[in-house]
């Protein structure tokens, strides 16, 4: 399918202006560019309300529909952005509409970056985020029984790796985990590195290149560097990928869907058309975006 004409749009200017590399830029301007985008999310929900907390260290906000329930299910997000950027700012107001559709409180969750903090800082900060709201239920207003995970490309990952931590812990497990064009493969080994992976804004310059800031003495390979290539994944609750059709990681999340599958995970997979690696946080310009909110939010209310 052709790209979305307003996606098309910001590929065009992306091409004209000689497909800059993000390798190029400091990672204050990566940040500060990411927080830019934003105006693209579109009319922020007011639906919600939203608190920020702080529960030993760790930096949570707080979505929740207005008028809502005092216990609610939950969904504990973490943020994409290479592992480099990204934060609260940049997600608001796509968990501000996923709380108000899905009818859960939704707990965004603000761990250390890149290259300040190596891993395993943000997978560590994670967990711990991930068992203070389980541990801290009652304050949060969660029901502990009724807890999901979700995040889109680094925070995919992280909330991929947090399950499996916890599931290798023994003590407890989400109900689901939602995967929005996770980012699981430094070694970039998918034809759809090749297919997509120079024109569509988000390039696998940049994706890499947040590997390469957060796992500096690492080996790709390594299982929470690389998931996609785990035989480990039995155990884990059901799982929803989501991918787009001219993303890098593409095929990647695909290929995830195959593997889940093949270890007995229960698992669902949807391509979006038309759309690039991102379009999640489009939903001011991208119809595809508007779908997978809604989408995402239709599954995440049967928690």
């Amino acid at each position: 399918m052709p790209l979305e004409p307003e996606i098309a749009s910001l590929v065009n200017d992306f091409i004209g202006a000689g497909r800059p590399s993000s390798r190029s830029q400091t990672y204050e301007a990566r940040r500060a560019g990411y927080v830019a985008s934003t105006v693209l999310a579109g009319d922020i929900e007011q639906r919600v309300n939203v608190e920020d907390v702080v529960i030993d260290g760790i930096s949570l906000r707080v979505m929740s529909p207005l008028n809502a329930a005092q216990i609610l299910p939950a969904v504990i997000y973490f943020h994409g952005g290479c592992f480099v950027s990204g934060g609260f700012t940049t997600h608001d107001n796509q968990l501000r509409q996923l709380a108000f559709f899905s009818g859960c409180r939704v707990i965004a969750v603000q761990y250390r970056l890149a290259p300040e903090h190596a891993y395993p800082a943000a997978h560590d900060d994670a967990e711990r985020a991930a068992n203070l709201i389980r541990e801290h239920a009652g304050r949060l207003g969660v029901d502990r029984r009724r807890i999901a995970f979700a995040g889109d490309s680094a925070g995919a990952h992280i909330a991929l790796i947090t399950a499996l931590r916890l599931r290798d812990a023994g003590q407890w497990l989400p109900q689901q985990l939602v995967l929005i064009y996770p980012m699981i493969d430094a070694t970039a080994s998918s034809a759809s590195h090749q297919r997509n992976g120079f024109d569509y804004v988000l390039t696998s310059d940049t994706l890499l290149s947040g590997f390469e800031a957060y796992y500096p003495d690492t080996d790709f390979m390594h299982p929470e560097v690389s998931p996609l290539w785990r035989d480990d994944f039995s155990g884990l609750p059901p799982v929803h990928i989501i991918t787009a059709e001219y993303d890098p990681l593409c095929d990647e999340g695909e290929m995830l869907f195959t593997r889940l599958t093949e270890q007995g995970v229960s698992c669902t997979a949807q391509r979006y058309p038309g759309v690039i690696h991102g379009f999640f946080q489009l939903g001011g310009i991208s119809q595809m975006a508007r779908n997978a909110m809604r989408d995402i939010a239709t599954r995440l209310s049967t928690l």
